[in-house]
């Protein structure tokens, strides 16, 4: 056997030797997964819920709930076993923790543009967390009169002009467990009840996806942030074109087909869901929100010579247009009509749908168990979260709790 040949039998044989290791290593750390014991069971949902080490008494704590429940060789990962972590999970939903760090990092990209976390803590992050603490009815997010502020001391009063009342709060390291406080928009920022319309409405909100534009920012991420779909995964071209606006070229660059193969699977559906916004703007020179009833903003007609023939918005009223097509999928509710005036009734509709809960539960399935769920089984523990998500009274912290059970619960 010469030399090189001999090298090669031994590369070979040294290859397999780590290949056969490797196998021996990960079905040691499998078993001892499949083993893992209260305490580790314990202190995984309570990082993965709270970003970081649980005390010893919250340790303790978990853990004879576990034991309690399951013995002392820990819960297997079946139904009973499922429903006793999701009970230890609690103690980690009532930490500090959870809330300023893992709900503050999971909102704070929904509400601009960048979809980024390194940005201030404003009104619409705040509603959320407040909701999340409080079990407030999360379908509501999209229409209720609702706001969450600080009653925290010394800090400026909430203002519709600025956001200081929420950049002073998080940078004097308020606490957003106990410091947080319930309210309307009504009564804080003076909105006349026909403007409101949860998340929507918030300060944060309007002065991402409310200024400049045509308002169809608003609608385009709320389905982002909400239905975790982006314009391009809904597009249907099957729908009709009647309540496209003016603005929207019908043969950008001498060409229809581009308008009628990809501009207008985005519009049909969008334009006339989008209208519901068409009273709202957000004024850079008075830097707030601003609602005009019954007049529609001047936004809404830029652009007319594009194509004259277009739809010219007369008002706030809107139309759902998926409910027949491909995008019946997104599982829209049957109990409403599926048309309406103005924001609120956009915001029920679009809460009410199938894929506003499974968006919920896959982006705190993420968040939790740190990946997107992306494989049958992980699909169908969505599935499960999701079902009692709605069945509860959607009730956010129970899905955080539910899901860290999952993925901790082998």
């Amino acid at each position: 056997m010469n030399v090189r040949n001999r090298q090669a039998q031994v590369g070979s044989v040294r290859a397999q030797r780590a290949t056969v290791a490797g196998a021996v290593l990960l079905l040691m750390q499998l078993a001892n997964a499949a083993h893992a014991g209260p305490n580790e069971q314990a202190k995984r949902i309570y990082e993965r819920i709270a970003g970081g080490p649980p005390s010893a008494t919250e340790l303790t704590t978990m853990a004879n709930i576990i034991t309690a429940g399951c013995g002392a060789a820990g819960c297997a990962p079946n139904s009973a076993g499922l429903a006793v972590l999701a009970n230890a999970a609690q103690t980690a939903t009532a930490a500090r923790g959870f809330y300023d760090v893992t709900l503050k990092n999971l909102v704070i990209p929904w509400t601009n543009r960048d979809q980024t976390v390194f940005a201030p803590l404003n009104d619409y992050a705040a509603t959320v967390i407040g909701m999340v603490r409080d079990d407030v009815d999360f379908h509501t997010a999209l229409s209720a009169d609702i706001l969450y502020t600080f009653k925290t001391s010394g800090l400026p009063a909430p203002s519709t002009a600025n956001n200081d009342h929420y950049a002073n709060a998080e940078a004097q390291g308020a606490n957003l467990l106990t410091d947080l406080k319930p309210g309307t928009q009504t009564g804080t920022y003076g909105f006349p009840p026909e403007a409101v319309a949860g998340l929507i409405t918030t300060r944060g909100a309007a002065s991402a996806f409310f200024i400049n534009g045509t308002n169809r920012a608003m609608f385009r991420f709320t389905m982002m942030n909400h239905l975790c779909h982006d314009m391009e995964q809904v597009m249907d071209t099957t729908r009709p074109s009647d309540r496209i606006r003016q603005d929207v070229a019908r043969s950008p660059g001498g060409d229809s087909r581009i308008f009628m193969n990809q501009c207008a699977g985005c519009h049909s559906g969008m334009d006339p869901m989008a209208q519901a916004f068409a009273y709202y703007n957000f004024d850079t020179t008075a830097n707030q929100m601003v609602y005009t009833a019954n007049q529609v903003q001047p936004k809404y007609f830029i652009n007319a010579t594009n194509f004259p023939f277009g739809f010219v918005t007369p008002d706030n009223s809107w139309s759902n247009r998926w409910r027949a097509g491909p995008n019946t999928y997104l599982g829209w509710d049957g109990s409403l009509p599926g048309s309406g005036v103005g924001a609120k009734s956009l915001g029920q509709e679009l809460a009410s749908s199938d894929m506003f809960a499974q968006c919920q539960v896959q982006k705190v399935f993420q968040a939790v168990c740190f990946r997107a769920p992306n494989s049958s089984a992980d699909m169908a523990t969505v599935t499960t979260i999701k079902q009692s998500f709605k069945a509860n009274g959607y009730k956010l912290k129970q899905v955080f709790q539910q899901t860290a059970a999952a993925c901790a619960g082998s």
